[in-house]
């Protein structure tokens, strides 16, 4: 199973904000869509960062209460990482456990096509492992 096929079920909706938005309008809307992180894109529509959970973390570790005033530009994440839809979900595990991301935007041919988060990959690894289990019960069965 490869990354295409987590976006197939899961849908390729990306939440984001612009890079003028504050923290405090980035939470609300973490916390509306029930989500760990958003993409945050420039003007021209490009990924400027990613906004994550931890990132809210060190923001008010450095900065108190004040950092929910700040622009999401301030706090977010610049070097973002980016997966492709051929991926697979081993590749996608390893990358995100080494980098200890939760979330890997989804690049093709240079266009965003999706997200993922830890979640999702776990999801379908455990997917992965059941379908496989149930053959080998079924062809011991079958004798």
């Amino acid at each position: 199973m490869n990354v295409s096929q987590i976006l197939k079920q899961k849908g390729n909706r990306v939440v984001s904000v612009s890079d003028n938005a504050t923290v405090s309008e980035a939470a609300a809307i973490l916390a509306r869509e029930g989500i760990g992180a958003v993409l945050v894109l420039d003007g021209a529509g490009r990924v400027a960062g990613i906004l994550s959970e931890r990132d809210l973390v060190r923001g008010f570790a450095s900065h108190g209460a004040a950092v929910l005033t700040l622009g999401v530009a301030e706090v977010m994440t610049r070097d973002v990482v980016f997966c492709r839809p051929e991926d697979s979900i081993d590749q996608v595990m390893g990358e995100m456990t080494t980098r200890r991301f939760r979330h890997l935007p989804v690049l093709e041919n240079g266009r965003l096509t999706g997200i993922v988060s830890i979640g999702d990959v776990v999801k379908y690894r455990l997917m992965e492992t059941e379908a496989e289990a149930e053959s080998l019960r079924q062809y011991i069965a079958a004798g």
